[in-house]
Parts: structure tokens; sequence; C-alpha cells
């Protein structure tokens, strides 16, 4: 089990998977907007279409881009001043907050539950819930899939002692998968999308019915108390991002497939899962503040986080013009 005085070391073992900007103090007035970023979904997009560079112009703001393949780094990284801005999903935010990091829920979306499942071997003896019990069951630590391993033990009447929990990145476990030195592999798309394409794979279970599938936009505190009305144009754009794309999903598919190398046929199916939708882009709504609180008291009670936490102290709302 992911003990409490571990979880405190794990943003130092995950921070070496990206290459950050030096880390400096954020500006009264700012001059760059810093974006940490994974190659799907809504920032993708907007990268791709320098959105955020055209609706900050006018600000003689600058953005610039650094690429993570996990949510736990990246929001290191933004809590520490390093980036302004980025989006994880449900469980970063949760360790950041309990390491101390400096940052705010400014925003939300909300996916498709089916984006995350749990996968094993077409041939593996792996053929229920119950049968994980014993079983090497890899994940990022830390990450939304780390939640939903969570919830799908509990579903299976186990506790996240009751597996072996192995703790990869998103490509470490895609290769471990394939070789077969782990027995299950809890992922999200496109990651997921690329594993169920084999026919060698077979998915478990999704997360429908079984977690809702949040992921969160968050800032930097001190940017965000300087610059509010940056983080709210941009909220605003990524949502006009997100709409436009999901009114014309022929040529969405095609982009994201540029961005992200995945073929178009698997970028088509993460796109069109049930509940997807490119732009349910909004600010924190209640009830997503309500399930990250029940989330972290969950986690808190699991021994997971190492210490209890108000979840609302770090959500941020625009104020009333």
């Amino acid at each position: 089990m992911i003990s409490r005085r571990q979880t405190l070391g794990l943003f130092a073992a995950a921070a070496a998977t990206a290459i950050l900007p030096a880390v400096r103090p954020a500006r009264a007035a700012a001059s760059e907007f810093r974006i940490g970023w994974q190659k799907n979904g809504v920032l993708a997009l907007a990268k791709r279409r320098s959105a955020l560079e055209k609706r900050l112009a006018d600000r003689g703001i600058t953005v610039s881009w650094s690429e993570f393949t996990s949510g736990p780094p990246l929001l290191e990284a933004l809590g520490a001043g390093a980036l302004d801005f980025g989006a994880t999903g449900d469980v970063p935010p949760l360790f950041a907050q309990a390491a101390g990091g400096q940052l705010y829920y400014v925003g939300l979306y909300k996916g498709s539950p089916a984006a995350s499942a749990i996968v094993v071997r077409k041939d593996s003896p792996i053929k229920t819930l119950e049968d994980l019990k014993g079983k090497k069951v890899a994940f990022k630590r830390g990450s939304s899939a780390h939640n939903v391993t969570v919830k799908v033990l509990r579903k299976a009447g186990l506790k996240p002692e009751d597996v072996e929990q192995v703790d990869l990145s998103p490509p470490d476990a895609a290769a471990a998968f394939k070789n077969g030195s782990i027995d299950a592999w809890s992922i999200w798309d496109p990651y997921l999308a690329i594993a169920e394409a084999d026919p060698e794979t077979h998915i478990l279970t999704t997360a429908e019915g079984i977690v809702d599938s949040y992921s969160f936009f968050l800032a930097n505190r001190d940017f965000t108390e300087a610059n509010g009305q940056v983080i709210v144009d941009v909220i605003d754009e990524l949502a006009k991002v997100g709409k436009s794309a999901q009114s014309n999903l022929d040529a969405t598919v095609k982009e994201l497939s540029e961005i992200t190398g995945v073929p178009a046929e698997v970028t088509r199916v993460t796109l069109t899962r049930k509940g997807a939708d490119l732009g349910s882009v909004s600010t924190i709504s209640d009830a997503a503040a309500a399930y990250q609180q029940s989330l972290a008291d969950e986690f808190y009670g699991l021994g997971i986080l190492p210490k209890k936490l108000t979840t609302g102290d770090i959500v941020w709302r625009p104020k009333a013009s």
C-alpha cells in the first residue's frame, strides 16, 4: 500500500519526466503565460491553433508550452511557480495541495468515464475484478488512474493493499503491459485507445458507473491572484476551442492525430466515446468541488494522502463583474 510518508516523495520522483522552465516568482503583471500540457484534449488543440497566443496578444502576453506525460510532475512545476497553468485529472491536485503546492482549481472539463479503464491481456487468467487480488496492477501514482484503480478494487470488495501496485508512467506501463511484466494496467485515453486497438488486449472494466470523469484546469496561485482576468480569458477561449472542435469532429480527428501521432481511427475512438464533449469546458461547478472533497476524504481515509484536505480552500472563481 502507498503510505502517507511515501506520497510526500511522489512529485520529486516524477519531476524528471519533463524539462521545466526555470523556477522564478510569478509576475505582478504577466508578460508570459507558461502552460504545462499533455498530448490530448482541448489544450492540445489550442496549442496547435495558437488560440491562446491570439487571445492574449492584445495584452502583450506571450505563451510558452512545456509537455508532460502525466499530471503529478506537471502540478509540481505549477505549484512551485515554474508554470502558470495546466490541466490534469482528479487525483494530481490532491497530492499537490497536500505537498503545499501554490495552486488553484480554475476550470474543469467533464469527459467520458469510458475513456479510463483497466486492461489485461486477452489470454490473462484475470476474468473478473475479483481476480485482480494478488496481481501486479500498474498505474501512475497520484494520477486519475490511481482513483480508477481504488474505485474498481472497492467494487470488487478489495482494498489497494490486496494487489501489488506498480508505479509506472504511461509510456513505461505500455511497454511493461506489452512484455507481460505486469498483469493489469489502469490507464486513460489516448493510451487506452492505443492499447484497445491491439487484438491481444482485453478491457476488464471501464470507469463507467464507477468513477465520474472530471479533469481540471489549474493555475499557479500567485499568478491567478495577480492576473485573474487572464485566467478568465483563457478558460473562455478554451471553451470556444472545444465547442469548435466538437462541431467538426472529422477535422478534429485529423488535427489531434497529427498532434499526437496516434492513428486517426484510434483518435476517433477517443472523441466518440459515450459522453465525450470537447466543448464541456467551464469554471468550477459546485458538483465538481464536492466531488474533489469527497475524493480527498476517501484517499485520506485509505492512508493514501498524507494529510486531511479542504479542497475548497483552493477553488478559485472569477469575481462578479
